[in-house]
């Protein structure tokens, strides 16, 4: 799922690439990615790109007083084109859920894909960004300047939750996914079960630095990649998630998993739990 790191290198992207530029036509291809109808997506048509903004995971492209919103959810990807085909696409059971051509230089421009059966790429056309509900509800914006140690430290207090699922929570804290919390907590050598409001001063300053120095470090990473490469950047760059089995590259112990219903996450005993390992409660409830 692409998470803040990966929507900040698209953002900087497509606003080297589109900004200034004027829509000749918006063809979009999957229904149930639509989630707006008023103001239509073929308003964007005629209309100049003026910028290229973030919100979380959101993609803000603003084109006179209309945004074309878009959410990858957890399949979902931008694909840019310098030469469109000359022939519209057609609907059909394809990836392609969205194409955007410029007038400039003619046949350029961009196309919105979902790869997989579940479908949850969200794409919305309005006046304000503010209507989209994910972008009303979220939480602050870790790269902002309003995030600082402190305010971090309010959001955690007295918060039962398992820290884990408050980095992940998008209320809470804007543009984290599951990603990125299992790099932060590891390099924060921090247990992902452990309850937010039970840390201490020492171990919110480690995670808020932990957050920061890993969205950077990412970002970073990313800076200057063609979009076709930030995937498998962000896999590559990862060091703990998604390598259940191979050996920390702090301390060398081996990765491990605790599997949920839809997701999973990793971390390394050594670093993170004081060499114990954590319950993997799906397993338990099947041992039963």
């Amino acid at each position: 799922m692409p998470e803040l790191p990966e929507v900040e290198s698209l953002t900087r992207f497509l606003a080297e690439h589109v900004v200034g530029r004027s829509v000749a036509r918006v063809h979009p291809l999957a229904v149930h990615a639509l989630k707006t109808y008023d103001p239509p997506p073929g308003a964007l048509e005629g209309l100049v790109f003026e910028s290229v903004t973030r919100h979380g995971k959101f993609l803000d492209l603003q084109a006179g007083d209309l945004h074309l919103v878009i959410h990858l959810a957890r399949a979902g990807w931008v694909r840019w084109n310098d030469a469109l085909p000359a022939e519209p696409p057609r609907p059909g059971k394809g990836p392609l859920a969205l194409r955007v051509r410029l007038t400039e230089p003619d046949g350029a421009g961009f196309d919105v894909t979902e790869a997989g059966t579940k479908k949850h790429l969200a794409v919305y056309v309005v006046r304000d960004p503010q209507d989209v509900p994910g972008i009303a509800r979220l939480g602050p914006d870790p790269l902002s300047a309003a995030f600082t140690p402190e305010a971090f430290a309010g959001l955690l207090k007295d918060d039962r939750r398992q820290i884990k699922g408050l980095l992940r929570d998008q209320s809470t804290i804007a543009g984290i996914g599951n990603a990125y919390s299992d790099e932060i907590l590891h390099t924060a050598k921090m247990s992902p079960f452990k309850l937010a409001a039970n840390l201490s001063d020492d171990e919110v300053a480690r995670i808020y630095a932990a957050i920061g120095s890993t969205l950077a470090d990412a970002i970073e990473r990313s800076s200057g990649l063609a979009l076709r490469d930030l995937k498998s950047e962000k896999k590559s760059g990862l060091r703990v998630h998604g390598r259940k089995g191979e050996p920390c590259p702090v301390c060398g112990d081996t990765i491990r998993e605790v599997s949920f219903s839809d997701s999973a996450l990793q971390y390394c005993p050594t670093c993170q739990t004081g060499g114990k390992p954590l319950a993997d409660r799906r397993m338990s409830r099947l041992l039963k």
